[in-house]
Parts: structure tokens; C-alpha cells; sequence
């Protein structure tokens, strides 16, 4: 099987091309799970196969390095528009993705030919608990407490496509998150488990992120938990509808257009390396 190492800040897949590799459904969570393994596999955060698509221009079909099925990554889906375009699977800069039923609409923009930094409408945040999910005694949880192994914090839940819990504090470089995170991840309250995002707030205009993803555990980068970070922030009014946060792997330019209720992303793509593999 041929294949692609991309990431977005630091946020790293294996990426296939689904129109020339097929691989049977059932077998998919199992190579996965082989692949993302960075002793014996490739190493990622996960795999995510590229396939054509009916509703929209490409789709893309992502899986955690667990072999669970993700709706949506936003770091992922920026390198998906570089890959069809630098392997000219499209010629044109602006396109449409589906993932798991819900379209994206990306622009790419270009260094020397080849994609480098592409922006991504987002859609809209989803802040209906029950639609998130997370369990809650009203319509939104927004700084709302939770008790974790007997620790009280405060917290705001967005779904950008995918669950997330924002949680706010005064530093996050010290945090052990490789604890806290699966207490967050599996706590009873979000029944599809949750990504959870732990900020810090430098100013109206800058977030410090570090994040526990579910299915795969603290990844250099999630794009659209910068987004959730970003909506919470302002919903909090903490900062301003444009927010540049600060990843361990990098930035993303992160905008909340209220007046459209649509959330915008900037950031880049890279390809580490090509290579073929017998699975």
C-alpha cells in the first residue's frame, strides 16, 4: 500500500489514496492501529483515506491511531486539499471535502506550486449540549463545574463536527496530561467521550492550547479544538473574535464570524515523506 506522512502543526496522519488502494472496511481499525504505531508502524496520530466523493469534490474518511472513526480533524483536513492537489488529483484551489456527512469548503493558497497554507470554513459551532454531546442540566454548558477525581473545574462545550471540552487555566505547561486527559476523555458525563482542550489566556488576541485528544492522547496540534478554544474564549469574553492560538506544534489563525456564525481556520501543511507498505 502506498502512502503519504503529512501533518499540521505537528498534528501527523498517514494519508491513502482511497481511489487506488482498495482495502476492505473491516480490515481498516486493525491497520490503523498497526500503522500509528510509531515503534512498529509508520507512527501518526492516525490514518486518514482520501476517496471520491458524490456530495462534494473528495472525502475524507479518518480513523484515531485506536481505530475508532473521527468525524472531523481540522489539521487533517488541510493536508487532504494539499495532497489532491500536489499529486494533481484537482487543479483548482478552492474545494469542497465531506467527512462523515458534512462539507467543508477550503481554499488553498500556494509557494513555488505546491500548497502551503490553505483556510478552511469550519461551518458552524454546534453548543446544544445534547447535540455535542455532553451531559448537562441545561440547553449549553458554558463555564460550567465538573468534578474530576475529586478536582473542580470549570468547563465550555462546542462541537465543531467532533466533541470538545475547554477548560481554562492559569498554566498548562506543568499539566500532566498524559493523567488527566483519559479521566477527562471517559468521564461519564460525554457519552462519546470528548477531546479536551486545557488554555491558557495570554491576551484579547492570543491562547496558549495544549490538548488531549480522544482515541489517540495528546497531539502537538487540533484544529478544531483551536476553533472550540476559540469560540469558548468568546463566549466567556475572554478574547476577540480573531485569535491566534498557540499549539506545541505551531499556530493557527482562528476566526469567529458571528455575524455568519461561521468559524474560519488558517494554517499550514506539510509533507514529511512517501512510501509504500505491505499490510
Amino acid at each position: 500500500m502506498k502512502f503519504t506522512k503529512m501533518h499540521g502543526c505537528g498534528n501527523d496522519y498517514i494519508y491513502v489514496d482511497g481511489s487506488k488502494e482498495q482495502i476492505p472496511q473491516v480490515r481498516k481499525p486493525e491497520i490503523v492501529r498497526r500503522l500509528s504505531d510509531r515503534h512498529f508502524g509508520i507512527g501518526g496520530d492516525g490514518v486518514i483515506f482520501i476517496n471520491p466523493s458524490e456530495e462534494a469534490d473528495f472525502e475524507m474518511e479518518m480513523y484515531n491511531m485506536d481505530g475508532s472513526r473521527a468525524e472531523m480533524c481540522g489539521n487533517g483536513i488541510r493536508c487532504v486539499a494539499k495532497f489532491v492537489y500536489d499529486e494533481g488529483l484537482t487543479d483548482q484551489t478552492s474545494i469542497s471535502i465531506i467527512s462523515c456527512g458534512k462539507i467543508k469548503y477550503l481554499d488553498m493558497f500556494l509557494e513555488d506550486g505546491k500548497v502551503s497554507t490553505v483556510r478552511v470554513n469550519m461551518g458552524t459551532p454546534i453548543l446544544k449540549a445534547e447535540d455535542i454531546p455532553v451531559i448537562a442540566d441545561g440547553d449549553e454548558v458554558i463555564g460550567e463545574r465538573i468534578e474530576v477525581e475529586e478536582r473542580i473545574y470549570e468547563m465550555t462545550c462546542v462541537s465543531m463536527g467532533n466533541p470538545h471540552a475547554v477548560i481554562f487555566m492559569d498554566d498548562v505547561s506543568a499539566l500532566p496530561l498524559d493523567k488527566i486527559g483519559p479521566l477527562f476523555e471517559n468521564h461519564v458525563r460525554f457519552p462519546k467521550r470528548i477531546n479536551t482542550e486545557f488554555v491558557k489566556v495570554l491576551d484579547d488576541e492570543h491562547v496558549e492550547m495544549r490538548v488531549w485528544e480522544r482515541g489517540t492522547g495528546e497531539t502537538l496540534a487540533c484544529g478544531t479544538g483551536a476553533c472550540a478554544v476559540t469560540v469558548a474564549c468568546i463566549l466567556n469574553g475572554l478574547t476577540k473574535e480573531q485569535v491566534t492560538v498557540k499549539l506545541l506544534g505551531g499556530n493557527l489563525q482562528i476566526q469567529w464570524d458571528r455575524k455568519e456564525n461561521v468559524v474560519y481556520m488558517i494554517g499550514p501543511a506539510a509533507t514529511v515523506f512517501k512510501g509504500e507498505i505491505s499490510i
